[in-house]
């Protein structure tokens, strides 16, 4: 036993073979790597017997093991770890010093990857090498190595992190002239918040149902006041009285057509006539309601009109009848009413909180939307996207509403915290108006999509039932039940297009005026 202790060089304990002392190296096996010592009192192992274990050949049936890990250098940013090969030994310039060539190189370094990158470069190459210093840039490593650096997106003249990559320096320094001199974030664009005019309207009812007051594209405005309807020419101030109705009848609504010359007038009678705006002379009478016709709405060529009979007659001027088609699907009095701008889609609200889009060449609803919890009276179409609704709900429900009608669904929403009269979308900014009654009275500008709050207005002492817009969309008119019409200057001109500039030395430049 002593003498094979001897002969391998290990000195065990008594009592102890060697086999009893083994590496295993098996991934599965359920030993431990040390078999346990019989012996309680082991002795020290000498250096020999240290390097005799460490070079023992693997077990056969375990698998390769090995410590190192070899990375793939063709993916590894190793520019981020402040690596450079700038100091191998196999560098030609490794040996040079104050040459073309490495002064080059450098500048390329700290162009591309930073100042600080270009310094781990002299500490590889400079410090360690040259005929200065008695040491090899390969026998002294470099202190850098593997020193993980952040990469920062700020400023490159903060002093840290990369440049940036608008440096208005070569050598990648900002000096003044970077991303520090951004352009100011624009101001908010300041309201008005009185109104510029005020106009007298006695007899202007105090019903959420009605539609009284229209803005035409000729810039003349309608006003339904009791039995009349006046003109009001914006340019002249010209007052001129349309029509009355008699005694016994009452105007519930007025609505221009697109071209500004005719308009259409609903009756408490359920009559719907169409006057010629121009020289004031009546052109049509159109029966088929029962009951006040409180909404009426224009296409190209249809006239749609609402009653509180809760049907939705289509009236064509260029056939005898007087209706050509009737869509039925609320439960109550439709108030509101507003073709697409595209003339596809009909959209009506009702006293039922049902919001429907029809089809013009079908009569039965496409959508039926009954998220609201009052009547929906105001209804927008965006000029600025197809196929996205506006709605507003009445005083148990105070939301504006958002809607995709091409699937239906509810896009966003807000509650305004009083009733929704009436909702208009600015042509020349991407915003809408929305006018209000109980509690408040207001008058809201929202921006979309964010849906911030661009201005409040107040000044109506009654519900703001009537809404209208002039045709180059920068004034709105207000109307209530105080007998006041307000005139608002809430949204800004359209902008001018790009001018191109044909000079002699534009070179195809554009400048906006």
């Amino acid at each position: 036993m002593d003498s094979n202790r001897r002969k391998s060089g290990i000195n065990l304990p008594a009592g102890m073979s060697e086999t009893s002392l083994r590496l295993n190296t098996g991934v599965g096996s359920p030993s431990p790597l040390i078999r346990t010592m019989s012996s309680p009192s082991p002795r020290t192992m000498s250096p020999r017997t240290i390097s005799n274990l460490s070079s023992s050949p693997l077990s056969k049936s375990g698998g390769a093991v090995s410590d190192r890990f070899i990375p793939c250098r063709s993916s590894s940013r190793l520019h981020a770890f402040g690596l450079s090969d700038k100091g191998s030994c196999g560098s030609p310039s490794s040996g040079k010093e104050g040459g073309n060539s490495e002064v080059y190189s450098r500048l390329l370094r700290c162009e591309l990857f930073g100042s600080d990158f270009g310094s781990f470069g002299n500490a590889g190459g400079t410090k360690g090498g040259g005929s200065g210093s008695g040491g090899s840039p390969c026998g002294s490593p470099n202190r850098n190595i593997l020193r993980f650096k952040t990469d920062n997106s700020g400023l490159g003249s903060s002093g840290s992190g990369l440049p940036s990559p608008y440096s208005g320096s070569i050598l990648g320094m900002d000096n003044g002239v970077g991303l520090e001199n951004v352009t100011p974030p624009k101001p908010p664009r300041k309201v008005p918040k009185t109104p510029h005019k005020v106009l007298d309207a006695p007899s202007l009812q105090d019903d959420f149902y009605l539609n009284l007051v229209d803005w035409s594209s000729q810039n003349v405005l309608a006003v339904g006041l009791g039995s009349c309807v006046y003109l009001w020419t914006a340019t002249t101030s010209k007052v001129t009285k349309l029509c009355d109705l008699g005694p016994n009848d009452g105007v519930c609504s007025v609505q221009w057509t697109k071209e500004g010359s005719y308009i259409s007038v609903g009756t408490s009678a359920g009559k719907v006539q169409v006057w010629d705006g121009t020289q004031c002379k009546k052109v049509r009478t159109m029966g088929g309601h029962q009951t006040r016709t409180g909404v009426l709405a224009w296409s190209s060529r249809i006239l749609s009109s609402g009653s509180r009979d809760r049907n939705i007659l289509q009236h064509d001027l260029r056939v005898p009848s007087d209706y050509i088609s009737k869509l039925v699907g609320h439960k109550s009095e439709v108030c509101g009413l507003k073709w697409s701008h595209d003339d596809r889609e009909l959209a009506s609200g009702g006293n039922d909180n049902q919001l429907l889009v029809w089809n013009q060449h079908s009569t039965q609803p496409l959508l039926k939307l009954t998220e609201h919890t009052a009547a929906v009276k105001a209804i927008a179409w965006s000029p600025h996207q197809s196929n996205l609704l506006v709605s507003g709900g009445g005083t148990a429900d105070r939301c504006i509403r958002f809607w995709n009608t091409a699937n239906g669904n509810q896009l966003n929403h807000v509650d305004t915290g009083s009733q929704v009269c009436n909702l208009a979308w600015s042509k020349n900014v991407n915003e809408l108006v929305s006018t209000h009654g109980y509690s408040q009275n207001q008058i809201m500008v929202w921006k979309y999509p964010t849906l911030s709050k661009v201005a409040t207005l107040t000044g109506h002492s009654m519900r703001v039932l009537y809404l209208a817009m002039s045709p180059d969309g920068q004034t709105i008119v207000t109307g209530a039940g105080d007998e006041t019409l307000r005139f608002w200057n809430v949204f800004p001109s359209v902008k001018s297009p790009a001018v191109k500039d044909t000079g002699l030395w534009s070179l195809g430049r554009t400048q906006i005026r």
